[in-house]
Formats: structure tokens, sequence, C-alpha cells
């Protein structure tokens, strides 16, 4: 169902989103009210310090695809999962001056050499721990960043991470707007999870 503005409301128009590949996203509020329409938009996680099955399973219905086998073998490291985890605020934004890479490339690296484990499925488990910090690095947005440089495992996503921030960064002030005009409508989605959105929009259209 489309989404109904009350009567005699104006709709904001969002200046243009210009990503890396130079695609222009000419209405960046409506691909994103488009997605929330479609499938909702997750409130606060009421447990941000902790990781377990429950955020597994979450990650799978979101289409994670997180085997048994792997769900088991992420949670024999649960402890040093939650401790990495543990080490980064809550509020930790990857749009601030400051972001908190040698904690975030510690908890990636707590997910390093675990068979069938990838960054997307790492990412789509850890995103709503952290909604404004860490984005899904599935294959479209991996694909869209381009080839990660790096040894080991949370040094290539935590570059991935970098990469993502150019692109916040570049559309900062559009990405506020479209994250403002959708909590004037009782959505919550952080400016990360809109510039994936968009990203995906992008790719679905060419």
């Amino acid at each position: 169902m489309r989404h109904r503005e009350p009567r005699g409301y104006v709709h904001e128009v969002v200046a243009t989103v210009v990503l890396r590949d130079g695609t222009v996203v000419v209405d960046p509020l409506e691909q994103a009210l488009a997605f929330v329409e479609a499938y909702g938009a997750s409130g606060d996680d009421p447990e941000p310090g902790s990781f377990g099955e429950p955020d597994l399973r979450r990650a799978n219905r979101g289409g994670a695809r997180i085997s048994a086998a792997e769900i088991g073998a992420i949670l024999e490291r649960q402890g040093e999962i939650e401790l990495a985890l543990g080490a980064i605020a809550p509020g930790a934004a990857l749009t601030a001056a400051s972001v908190p890479w040698a904690g975030l490339e510690r908890l990636f690296d707590s997910f390093g050499g675990l068979k069938g484990v990838g960054l997307s499925k790492m990412t789509k488990a850890l995103h709503p721990k952290r909604p404004a910090l860490i984005p899904m690095l599935d294959s479209v947005v991996q694909e869209y960043l381009g080839p990660a440089a790096g040894d080991g495992f949370g040094e290539r996503a935590t570059e991935l991470v970098r990469a993502y921030k150019g692109d916040l960064d570049g559309n900062r002030t559009q990405l506020r707007e479209v994250r403002c005009e959708l909590a004037n409508r009782g959505y919550r989605l952080t400016e990360v999870r809109i510039l994936d959105v968009l990203i995906w929009s992008a790719s679905a259209a060419g």
C-alpha cells in the first residue's frame, strides 16, 4: 500500500543523492518511503550490548541464510563477540567525526575464520546492534564499494565500511533530511540504512 499523506500535507522534496558510480537518485525520500512501506522499519534493539541466537535468527528473517551449523560456530565465540561489541557505544555513528575504527575491526575479527560466515551474514547480524555504525555488506553493497584492501577478515571489512563512510559524508545533508522526514512519518531509519536502500534501489533500476 502506498503511503498517504495527511490532508494538506506538503511533500518534502529532498535534494538528489549522488552515488560513487555517478548514479543520481532523484527522489531519495520516495525511494526510502517505498522501502519502509514494503518491509517496515525496525525499532531500537532493547539489548544493544548482548549478542546471541535471537540476533542470528532475526538476521535470517532478513535473508541472511545462516545455517544451523554456522549459528553453532558463531555462538562458540559469543563471549568474544559480546566483549568487542560492548566496547563500542550503542550510539556510535558512521556519520560522526570520530568513528571507533579499532573497536569495529576487533568486532569484525571476532567472526574471522568461521566457515561459511562472510561479510554479508556477519553485518546483517550486527547491523541492528549498531544501526548507525554498521552497514549491511551484502553482495550488492560489496560490488558497489569495490575490492577491499587488507590482509585479515576484520581489516577488509573495516576498509569497506570506511569506503561506505565516504558515500555517507558526500551526501550527509540529503541523508539527514531523509531520516528526519521518515521520522516525521513514524519511521526510524539511520543514514547508514537509508544509503543501503538507495544503493539497492539503484542496482535494481540498473
